[in-house]
């Protein structure tokens, strides 16, 4: 059985599709699966052995400039690779009109959630076969459940009913290429990409300082440039920290993989860290983690609302030291 998945953005949201996929390669040892997803993200599928081809679009890239990408001819190969293999079934996992639009150039029967379920009801008509599925749901079961209703199996259970929690299925991929590392460190997922998602640089560097004291290194990373020097600022005077050089989402990964526990702002990384089975404490403003956050074991919020707040700072570092020391033990158990 042969399946394509649309789900193009965001980091999260790709992420979050790959426990899905391992329910369903449990349920149908011989399924494939091919994926139609946005190019800054075409790394992330290929981490899962269920995968057999990734197709990438551009469209954040496309729509800035629509006639160069018809003329030259980017689109065209790219509805070509879509168009190439007769699939068993198509899904779309994302919801979007922009997503129903390329699940419609797939060949193969098309599902996808049914407008009440959906982010944009216009989208459930492009599909044959529509699925309800709660919104009330942790974004992670809402595409496991469509999953299970489009390829027709029932979610694993526990002996008292209750559906096991969804394994992302590539830490090990990671893990299994790991260079042992001299000292055990940590990562602070430090850039967002909202202003009030940041946590204070002072109290970062108050949470760096109450960190020596635990024998940890702790490891920087950064994207873009104005988040380097907001890293070299943070780790100025500090000799257990290391501002890494720019690294490729892999390599990110990597770091992350080999890590001891992570704490993060909201951002596409921190999924990721979840993703890798790493004990995760992700600080939160005006979000609610509730059903988007990180999904899996060791994944600890601290919100700003919880203190009646709306502003970051309001999440001190004493209370995230706090939380950081018991995680640390916890694995240590």
């Amino acid at each position: 059985m042969r399946v394509l998945i649309v789900k193009t953005t965001s980091m999260g949201d790709v992420i979050h599709t790959l426990p899905a996929i391992t329910d369903a390669v449990r349920a149908i040892p011989s399924i494939q699966f091919d994926w139609v997803v946005e190019e800054g993200f075409a790394q992330i599928p290929a981490w899962h052995n269920a995968v057999e081809q990734v197709i990438p679009v551009a469209i954040r890239r496309w729509r800035k400039n629509i006639i160069n990408t018809i003329k030259s001819g980017e689109w065209q190969r790219c509805k070509q690779q879509i168009q190439a293999q007769q699939y068993d079934a198509v899904i779309d996992a994302q919801g979007l009109i922009k997503s129903a639009f390329l699940t419609c150039k797939a060949h193969g029967e098309k599902h996808g959630y049914d407008k009440h379920s959906i982010k944009e009801p216009l989208a459930s008509y492009c599909y044959d076969k529509r699925h309800p599925v709660s919104k009330e749901l942790h974004a992670v079961e809402r595409i496991r459940q469509l999953f299970a209703s489009a390829l027709g199996y029932t979610l694993p259970t526990h002996t008292d009913g209750q559906v096991q929690t969804g394994d992302y299925a590539i830490a090990q991929h990671f893990l299994a290429q790991a260079t042992p590392t001299k000292q055990p460190y940590l990562v602070f997922l430090h850039a967002t990409t909202r202003d009030n998602k940041h946590w204070p640089e002072q109290h970062w560097r108050d949470l760096i300082a109450q960190v020596s004291t635990l024998g940890y290194q702790v490891k920087l990373p950064w994207g873009a440039p104005h988040e380097q020097q907001r890293a070299l600022r943070l780790a100025e005077g500090f000799d257990h920290v290391e501002v890494l050089p720019k690294l490729s989402l892999y390599q990110v990964a990597e770091v992350l993989a080999n890590a001891n526990a992570v704490v993060s702002v909201d951002t596409g990384l921190s999924h990721l860290a979840a993703a890798l089975d790493k004990p995760n404490i992700t600080l939160y403003g005006p979000t609610d983690p509730g059903l988007i956050g990180g999904y899996g074991q060791g994944q600890v919020y601290l919100t700003a609302s919880s203190l009646n707040q709306q502003d970051m700072a309001a999440l001190t570092a004493e209370h995230v030291f706090a939380q950081l020391s018991q995680l640390l033990q916890q694995g240590d158990s």
